[in-house]
Formats: structure tokens, C-alpha cells, sequence
């Protein structure tokens, strides 16, 4: 979470607006304890009602020159207000939002929120293979995630020329994919003969 607030800091934030369409706003996240993240936003932006009209939320945030030299980080989660003194601590350590809103009376607009429940995820392409981890917060729970191979593998090793990260493992006779550098890109899947892939989604509880 960290690197998140101080380095990526400015992020896509996705809400749901009143017809249950998604929408997009970029939202800096401004500060993080054991307990979530935090951000700000004015009681008069649509942001502001969808928030308090939904408390889903998803977001991703890239820090990085281009593509390959690049790391982002994904959650979805749960929203609500922020505890009182959020607000003036998001203030103090984030001091440009002065030059947005410089006086106290043009601060009383804003609102902190916390995102206090989530699951999320770290990738990052510049690392060879890729490396990517996930994570979870406020006791929510995170099934796995991506593409397993199963019993019924015959150490053929179709997969392993088609693995664009070469993470595929085969040392032990059957097939064994390292989940930290798997790109998700599903040829294992596809190309299996045995059948012996499985696909596993991420279920928030």
C-alpha cells in the first residue's frame, strides 16, 4: 500500500453511477494505515454521491516511463466515510490540495473516505519473468486466481514452449506453473490435449 500513496499516488477510481454504468475519475490516494487507504473529494462532485450511493469501488494505478518498465497495482474493495480527523491529516501530509482549496472555508466542501475491505493485485513488467502478487485487507478473503494444472497432466510439455514467461515447470514429471511470474494469458488452457488445465477466477467474500 505504500507504494501506492507514494508512488503511484494518482489513480483510476471506478464507481457505479445510478443507472449501474461504470464510471471513471482519476483520484489521487493520499494516505494508509493497517485499517485501508484514503482519499479525498468535494460534497458537490458526482463522485462524491456515487460514493455515497455505492460503497463498491476498483481502481488501478501504473507507475512507470512506458510499458516495460512499468508496475501497476489493482484493487477492488469496499467504501465509506473516513473517521473524523481523516480529512485534516489527508490535508497536512498532501499540501498541494492547498492550492486547490486554500482556504478553510473552501475546505469545508471536502469529504475523506476509506477504502476499509479489498482484494487486490501487483504486477510488474519490468521484472523478467513478471512478477506479480496478491494481496487482501480488511479481512476480506481471495480465492486463487489464474490458471493451475491438475493430476491429469502427462508431462507432455506443449505448454512450456507456448508460455510466454517460461514459468512452466516440469522438473517433476507433471506440470507445475510458478503463479508469481504467470502472465494469465491462457495458452496453457488452450493448447492442453490432456485437458488438464484449469481456470480459477478471484471471488471477494
Amino acid at each position: 500500500m505504500a507504494y501506492l500513496i507514494e508512488h503511484i499516488h494518482t489513480t483510476d477510481l471506478a464507481t457505479l453511477d445510478d443507472r449501474g454504468l461504470p464510471c471513471t475519475c482519476a483520484v489521487d490516494m493520499m494516505d494508509w494505515d493497517e485499517a485501508g487507504v484514503y482519499f479525498l473529494t468535494a460534497r458537490g462532485k458526482s463522485l462524491y454521491s456515487r460514493l455515497t450511493r455505492c460503497d463498491k469501488v476498483a481502481l488501478t494505478g501504473v507507475k512507470g516511463a512506458d510499458t516495460l518498465r512499468s508496475a501497476a497495482l489493482s484493487l477492488q474493495g469496499e467504501v465509506r466515510p473516513a473517521d473524523e480527523g481523516r480529512l485534516q491529516r489527508l490535508l497536512e501530509k498532501n499540501p498541494y490540495m492547498a492550492q486547490i482549496y486554500p482556504t478553510k472555508a473552501a475546505q469545508c466542501a471536502l469529504a475523506a473516505f476509506q477504502i476499509y475491505r479489498g482484494c487486490g493485485e501487483w504486477f510488474d513488467l519490468s521484472a523478467r519473468p513478471v512478477l506479480r502478487r496478491s494481496f487482501t485487507f480488511g479481512g476480506a478473503q481471495l480465492q486463487a486466481q489464474g490458471y493451475h494444472i491438475t493430476h491429469r497432466c502427462t508431462g507432455c510439455g506443449r505448454c512450456l514452449a507456448a508460455c510466454p514467461q517460461g514459468c512452466i515447470d516440469l522438473s517433476g514429471g507433471r506440470a507445475a506453473i510458478m503463479q508469481a511470474h504467470c502472465l494469465h494469458c491462457g495458452n496453457c488452457y488452450t493448447l492442453c490435449p490432456a485437458g488438464a488445465v484449469i481456470k480459477e477466477e478471484a471471488i471477494e467474500k
